[in-house]
């Protein structure tokens, strides 16, 4: 071997025979067991970050150590491509964005390679080219069928540097998704929509299916979903004389009413104000407002605005009239529209009618509390279950079982009933750009609304077309994409112009990397009942109510019309941390980018990718530190010297399984070495399989790495013989394969292997070797550390407290004192208590 490390030439090296030895490549074997290892795929932005790069390198050490465990891999990788980048970039270039898509999709394929993941590339989809998005149009013309795509007009959220309307779940804090500081706006549309509702439960109950899912992730979904059992109750208005159906969770604490909030698109606002005494003043408030609802409903954390309309809602339980309110945070889309102000058990509630001065009244208090010594008006909301008081009839109740009473009340007066509410919307997928998939659908004057045939799709993308980035969407100026025939009675008809969102693409990408040359469908349904469900998916926490649902949803109706047969598409999910330096997010603004290529050049991939996994816990966000990525260049170089320097004088030495007479005939010093390897070795696999520390896998074959150099003397020396060193230096080079292979494929052929690592059985560790013959134990004395001791690993705790109350320098401290009492912590610690 050559003594100097040199990593571009053996990156390359290693990186080529990959490739000859078609070493990723994979096909479904029934019979074989198998693993899917997927990484959320890239958009082609122009290069790779650092974030791709810590998710694909864990993503890698699990696909190799799963396949060194004898699993059949799929680890492929793709290309969300479509999207307003692109299209962004297009317009201010004049080009066409495929120009730059491909062009970024060229480069990023390049980085990826270099940094040498074990990626099928056979297998390598791109969801902008018809091949691909011939099967959303495919998807979306079945869901019409079946009910589940719909047109109607309505409020949508609007970005206007995107120029595009976005779904709920692509306003962030009042923003846009992509662009974080542009305040985001509302327009009335008319829009596509597929029907998510309508799997809400589903959507919920299935999560019980999900035990290896970040309970994180799904409590930010059955949030989003925000399943509400209530009440609607008809309240009746003053001087109008017409039923208001309020939506309530806690009609417990209906008799703590004291107004009733509408939202200002409440179709009754209009009545209103046309009944005012004031209309104008009224008018101008309630625009006032309307306009403030458009912030607050994406803004958790603004003010909360409202007005008094003049007019009265009596309230079916008890009679009293309470004033009706306009507010901006009130939700046309949630319940009616209309809900009632109850301060004393809402915090919301409490914070309105503090500043607007209404009325709090106390009717839930704690259970087992008197009543007359509770706060009236309380000091702040008592939000939670409990009694009755000041509530009629219901008094005395529990809250649940008022609930019960006082719907079935509702229900049989005819003045309300039960139901249930969702806060989850149906999916507007309509955008106003061109880089997308186009909706297959036309308008015809005789027949309305006509989905494209099948066998026209795809509905194709026409190259030539004007971007603006202003106003509709840019389809709209290609006549000869809008002008087509009616698909039932062919006479002239119209296109839709608009495109679908981009989620779209990557609701069910995952199912096409199993056969993505199928041209009759758009999953091979054999492949996939194999290979699924994926068996680890890693990516960010951000995509935890966008993707993560949509491709939830996707399988659920891929299921009922035929095409799966589960209904969860994902067994465990790894949400990893960001990586960000000087304690920002990476951005090209802030001057703190670090450039993968740059890293790779300097120090070689299989360096950048050890510091990417070291410098923190997979699932924390990793602070870049230039010291950091030197020291793990220090540690691939120390490893190669070490073991190019032993390599030639262990050729020809076998390192095999050790029976009990070899284990008998050890020296103290094999021992030691083979105790560490075999420790090491047992670390990781239980790592690998449950916990994922990769920082302490590296941080403890470094470990590994100290003993066999402290022990280079007793190797001279002959009293480690060379098939104990030879086994010590084959775990490291194994377990460094999963982490840096290209100099452990380097290292592994220095030992004499001809074949790559990746057709190895991963080994496995002897525990009887991993034990430990002593232990050292801390002593503690009244909390300080005074002492360490060492105890055979079978000591019993009272040998051990025997032990640590002999100590020299435990007696020190012991001096004049009373000894309280003495704890041993099983193989941690001994903590001696003094007075």
């Amino acid at each position: 071997m050559d003594s100097n490390y040199d990593p571009q030439a053996i990156e390359a090296k290693w990186q080529k025979r990959w490739a000859d030895e078609k070493l990723f490549e994979t096909e479904a074997a029934l019979g074989r067991k198998k693993y899917y290892v997927l990484e959320m795929l890239p958009y082609p932005s122009g290069d790779i970050h650092m974030g791709h790069v810590r998710n694909y390198s864990i993503g890698d050490a699990l696909a190799r150590y799963m396949g060194m465990k004898g699993y059949n891999i799929l680890h492929p990788i793709g290309w969300d491509a479509f999207g307003l980048p692109a299209e962004n970039a297009a317009i201010k270039s004049q080009r066409h964005p495929s120009e730059f898509t491909f062009s970024y999709i060229d480069r990023m394929r390049g980085q990826l390679q270099r940094l040498g993941v074990s990626y099928d590339w056979r297998r390598e989809i791109a969801s902008c080219v018809p091949e691909y998005y011939r099967w959303n149009q495919w998807f979306f013309l079945k869901m019409y069928e079946r009910g589940l795509a719909y047109r109607r007009k309505s409020r949508v959220n609007w970005c206007p540097e995107c120029e595009t309307v976005l779904a709920n779940e692509q306003v962030v804090d009042g923003c846009c998704w992509r662009h974080e500081e542009t305040r985001v706006t509302e327009r009335e549309l008319e829009q596509w929509y597929l029907k998510i509702t309508a799997y809400a439960d589903q959507l919920l109950d299935d999560m019980k299916e999900l035990v290896r899912w970040p309970e994180r992730v799904l409590t930010m979904q059955k949030n989003w979903i925000g399943k509400s059992l209530g009440t609607f109750v008809d309240f009746t208005v003053s001087g109008l004389w017409k039923p208001l159906r309020i939506f309530t969770t806690r009609v417990d604490t209906i008799f703590g009413c004291t107004a009733v909030f509408l939202a200002p698109e409440h179709p009754l606002v209009e009545e209103l104000v046309a009944s005012s005494k004031e209309p104008t003043r009224l008018r101008e408030d309630v625009e006032r407002i309307k306009s403030s609802a458009v912030r607050a409903r994406v803004e958790l954390n603004l003010d909360k605005l409202g007005v008094d309309s003049g007019f009265t809602a009596r309230n079916p339980y008890n009679g009293e009239a309470v004033p009706i309110w306009l507010a901006n945070f009130v939700l046309m889309e949630y319940g009616t529209g209309a809900i009632m102000a109850v301060p004393a058990h809402d915090e919301r509630d409490y914070e309105f009618c503090s500043a607007y001065r209404l009325p709090i009244r106390t009717v839930i208090v704690p259970e087992g509390t008197d009543s007359a010594a509770w706060a009236d008006p309380p000091l702040k909301a008592m939000v939670e279950y409990g009694r009755l008081v000041a509530s009629g009839p219901y008094s005395g109740l529990s809250s649940a079982e008022a609930m019960e009473r006082m719907t079935g009340d509702a229900e049989a007066k005819g003045f309300g009933e039960g139901t249930i509410q969702y806060r989850i919307k149906d999916w507007g997928i309509s955008r106003q750009r061109y880089w997308g998939t186009p909706i297959p659908m036309v308008y015809c004057d005789a027949c309305g609304i006509v989905p494209v045939a099948e066998k026209d799709l795809p509905v194709i993308l026409p190259p030539n077309v004007k971007l603006t980035g202003r106003g509709h969407s840019p389809l709209a100026d290609v006549p000869e994409f809008v002008h087509t025939t009616c698909p039932k009675c062919a006479k002239p008809a119209r296109r839709e112009t608009d495109t679908m969102d981009t989620f779209v693409d990557s609701s069910w990408y995952f199912y096409r990397y199993t056969d993505p040359k199928i041209a009759t469908a758009p999953i091979n349904k054999d492949v996939v009942k194999y290979w699924f469900p994926v068996d680890q998916y890693i990516g960010g926490i951000e995509h935890a109510i966008l993707h993560l649902i949509y491709m939830r949803f996707f399988t659920k109706v891929m299921r009922d019309i035929g095409l799966v047969e589960f209904s969860e598409p994902v067994a465990r999910l790894f949400t990893q941390g960001m990586v960000i330096k000087d304690g920002a997010k990476m951005s090209k603004s802030k001057g703190n980018v670090v450039d993968p290529t740059e890293m790779f050049a300097k120090y070689g991939a299989d360096t950048t990718r050890i510091y990417m996994l070291f410098a923190a816990p997979p699932e924390k966000d990793l602070d870049w530190s230039d010291a950091g990525i030197e020291g793990a260049a220090r540690f691939v170089n120390r490893v190669y010297r070490l073991v190019a320097k032993h390599a030639g004088k262990l050729e020809g030495v076998r390192a095999g399984k050790l029976r009990a007479k070899d284990k008998a005939a050890l020296t103290a010093e094999e021992r030691r070495l083979l105790r560490k390897a075999h420790q090491t070795l047992r670390h990781v696999t239980e790592d690998m399989e449950e916990r994922w520390h990769f920082n302490t896998d590296i941080a403890i074959s470094m470990e590994l790495v100290n003993d066999l150099t402290d022990l280079e003397a007793a190797v001279a020396a002959g009293k480690i013989r060379p098939a104990a060193h030879r086994t010590a230096l084959e775990f490291l080079v194994t377990i460094l394969s999963l982490f840096a292979p290209h100099v452990a494929d380097e290292l592994w052929e220095g030992l004499g292997h001809a074949e790559p690592l990746l057709k190895v059985s991963w080994p496995a560790f002897d525990a009887e070797l991993a034990a430990e013959d002593e232990l050292e134990l801390p002593v503690q004395v009244n909390g300080k550390l005074r002492a360490r001791i060492r105890v055979a690993a079978s000591a019993s705790e009272e040998e051990i407290r025997t032990r640590a109350l002999a100590e020299e320098k435990v007696i020190q401290h012991l001096s004049g004192r009373q000894v309280v009492k003495v704890i041993v912590v099983p193989q941690k610690l001994v903590s001696i208590v003094v007075k």
